[in-house]
């Protein structure tokens, strides 16, 4: 079986723009580098979940309706086992090698790439606006350091959500309240993204 091939970036292409940790608004600056085809590239993803070196690129996406957020659970089937049995509002993946066309283009064909991420994992309606928020960032474990999120907030018009992937479990919309409540049982990007969504929420609607 062929292994599997995910996109990424050299820790030293954002060291130099400017390295964070948290959450980063200024996403322009970092997106048009990291979009670049000379700047991203695919190795085979056992070897990028244990360079540090490298930056793995994962779209993040909230689905958003009515000021709710989608929260659920990553069960024991998850591509990512150090995350099992934490709850999560980010959806989406790896980028793979089958998306390297996308990455020649130009963002549309990112946006394109991004929904059949979460068209894998969830079945939602087409969102009223996708847009990229932020880029999330944490050095402070081995899951963080090898990966990069993309943060986009998706805009629904009901808060309607079934999963997809035997993975996902317990979908359920929201509030910011809710889920402040069970910050403290989410993986540390949802946590990033709790702790920041009143302003998460302002760019998305914003743009």
């Amino acid at each position: 079986m062929k292994e599997e091939m995910v996109l990424v970036v050299r820790r030293s292409l954002l060291e130099s723009i400017g390295m964070f940790q948290g959450l980063q608004f200024e996403v322009d600056r970092y997106l048009t580098a990291m979009l670049s085809r000379q700047n991203n590239f695919f190795v085979a993803r056992s070897s990028a979940e244990i360079d540090p070196s490298l930056k793995q690129i994962i779209p993040y996406a909230l689905l958003v309706s009515g000021g709710k957020v989608l929260r659920y659970k990553r069960g024991k089937k998850s591509g990512e086992q150090r995350l099992v049995a934490k709850g999560s509002i980010g959806i989406g993946g790896h980028m793979n090698d089958r998306d390297e066309e996308l990455f020649a283009l130009d963002k549309k064909a990112y946006f394109a790439g991004v929904q059949r991420e979460i068209d894998e994992e969830v079945v939602v309606e087409r969102p009223l606006q996708n847009r990229i928020a932020a880029l999330i960032n944490d050095d402070s474990n081995e899951v963080g350091q090898v990966h990069l999120g993309v943060v986009h907030i998706l805009d629904l018009a009901h808060p309607r959500a079934e999963k997809r992937e035997s993975m996902i479990l317990n979908l359920e919309f929201l509030t910011p309240n809710q889920l402040r409540s069970e910050r403290e049982t989410l993986e540390t990007w949802s946590q990033i993204c709790v702790d920041n969504l009143h302003k998460l929420l302002e760019i998305g609607s914003a743009n």
